[in-house]
């Protein structure tokens, strides 16, 4: 019965995706994307080209651990401009929901709607349960050129921004050692 069971829930787990989509090693080019903003706004990577960026996968808007990895970005948002950084949060949420969630937590960087889905599952970011999609809380630095500089697949929402402040000094000091 058990075994039946666990055959089961694997069988689901590989027609679904949810836990082995390939994430994008260091060292490559960025997936592109094109996503609506909080305000309806399109917004696009390459926008961003020159300026390192800090791409943030979550779960869901206004959960605990969504929020105090937002506005742990949020309070640290000086620290990273100051290093050239861009912050920029991605979910599966609505643009409506990421309305509401960054004007309650006045959050002053994008929130991106990636409501098929197909960003997240680009970055190996996709938890896919057949009747429910979520992000995984992965983060992306994606450098100036927009390669991959530095992934996180295992993140502490309550010292995050702390750490990517840390290790984008550490990237730049690295660069500019070329």
């Amino acid at each position: 019965m058990i075994r039946k069971l666990f055959a089961g829930l694997l069988t689901v787990l590989v027609l679904t995706g949810a836990a082995w989509a390939e994430v994008p090693a260091t060292g490559t080019a960025a997936p592109g994307f094109s996503l609506p903003d909080q305000n309806g706004a399109p917004r696009r990577l390459a926008e961003w080209r020159g300026r390192w960026v800090v791409l943030y996968f979550y779960p869901r808007d206004d959960t605990p651990g969504c929020t105090t990895e937002a506005c742990s970005f949020r309070d640290d948002i000086s620290l990273i401009t100051a290093l050239g950084a861009q912050v920029v949060g991605i979910s599966v949420d609505d643009t409506a929901s990421h309305k509401t969630f960054a004007e309650k937590h006045r959050l002053p960087f994008p929130l991106l709607s990636d409501a098929t889905a197909e960003v997240a599952k680009q970055y190996g970011a996709l938890s896919d349960w057949l009747v429910m999609k979520v992000a995984k809380r992965y983060t992306f630095i994606v450098d100036p050129a927009g390669r991959i500089a530095k992934v996180y697949l295992a993140v502490d929402p309550s010292r995050h921004s702390q750490e990517i402040v840390a290790d984008l000094k550490l990237l730049q000091e690295r660069q500019a050692a070329k």
